[in-house]
């Protein structure tokens, strides 16, 4: 089941930082690459911050997206440059 939410949660993560950064998602599949990436650079970020993880679905969420929000920047300055 531990899988099952991990990737819901990277969907829903990768949709939200698509509709933040973008304006839109990224189908399906391209929501959970992006939310799941997100969530190990959201979980490495609020680790190295010294922010403690509450734990929960809703604060998986939130690092989850924040960390694809982030990786959504990085990508832009990339293709940018």
């Amino acid at each position: 089941m531990g899988i099952l939410w991990f990737l819901l949660v990277g969907i829903i993560a990768g949709w939200l930082a698509g509709t933040l950064v973008k304006g839109g998602g990224f189908g399906l599949i391209g929501n959970m690459v992006i939310g799941v990436i997100g969530a190990m650079i959201g979980g490495f970020l609020f680790n190295f911050l010294g922010v403690s993880s509450g734990g929960g679905i809703i604060w998986s969420i939130v690092v989850a997206t924040i960390g694809a929000v982030v990786l959504l920047f990085i990508v832009r300055a990339f293709k940018k440059a």
